[in-house]
């Protein structure tokens, strides 16, 4: 079907859940090994995310494949990973842009809507790749909303933030890492001009945004590996279909085998009638 030039190319891409980057999305300009390493890199830093570089290099060279450090490095840094270990990020701040403390040390999560957090991670397609960036409700495992791009810039996770502030739902804090896109002047402002307050995982602490991190390590086993993505669009149809699946029919055992979807607009509805609000 060709495109129907009569709708704007935003709005197709609005109605197909698509960034409007990933429309223009053409396949990243890494060659053939380095892709295949990429893939490689992706499933072993799943299987043990406390890997660096130079464990990941040794893991690659066990298995035959001629690579040295620095190369890994870049792949990695490229495809926005860093072990979950005290080391320093891949993931860099923008210069002059402000880095806010993280609040959530020793807090107790004990309700819908009190920390909401966000990350991107890396998807591979057929002769390239794309990232997802998503944002989760810690306390139900809600995923409130997703996006893919092309590009690691800062539209699409300000896309879908907004997508998670819709229908006037915020949260009390917004947890993010010290990556450019989420310490831009864009992004914070968005979430100052809500009340939200905003707390920032420290350098080389992944385990400070854990519940995005268990997210990815389900969407790359029950989605991602199982499926060879041709496109960003095949990529952005089953990333959809999967987070469907996993917040309305996926059950959590930590949510005493509820979905997310069940805790989320429960507690919600728990607290509008506390309230006397009608829902």
């Amino acid at each position: 079907m060709g495109v129907d030039r009569a709708i704007d190319i935003g709005r197709q891409c609005e109605l197909l859940g698509l960034a409007r980057s990933t429309y223009y999305y053409e396949p990243a300009g890494e060659s053939e090994q380095n892709l295949l390493l990429m893939r490689l890199i992706d499933e072993e830093y799943m299987r043990h995310p406390f890997y660096g570089s130079p464990k990941i290099t040794a893991w690659l060279i066990s298995q035959g494949y001629a690579v040295n450090h620095k190369r890994i490095e870049r792949l990695m840094r490229q495809m926005a990973i860093a072990a979950i270990c005290p080391t320093r990020r891949l993931s860099k701040p923008e210069p002059g842009h402000r880095i806010y403390p993280y609040l959530l040390r020793g807090v107790e999560i004990n309700r819908v809507d009190q920390v909401w957090s966000t990350d991107i991670t890396y998807i591979p397609v057929f002769r390239g790749f794309i990232y997802l960036v998503a944002v989760i409700d810690w306390f139900s495992r809600y995923v409130l909303s997703w996006e893919t791009s092309s590009t690691m810039d800062s539209e699409f996770c300000l896309s879908a933030l907004e997508w998670a502030l819709a229908d006037g739902r915020r949260p009390e804090i917004f947890n993010t890492d010290q990556g450019s896109q989420f310490t831009s002047d864009e992004f914070t402002a968005r979430l100052l001009s809500g009340s939200i307050r905003i707390s920032m995982d420290g350098r080389g602490r992944a385990l400070d945004n854990v519940f995005v991190e268990r997210l990815w390590r389900s969407v790359k086993y029950e989605e991602v590996y199982l499926n060879d993505y041709q496109d960003a669009k095949a990529a952005a149809s089953g990333l959809g279909a999967y987070f469907e699946f996993y917040n309305h029919l996926r059950p959590h055992q930590a949510l005493g085998y509820l979905t997310p979807a069940v805790v989320y607009a429960g507690q919600q509805i728990e607290r509008a009638r506390l309230a006397g609000t009608r829902f």
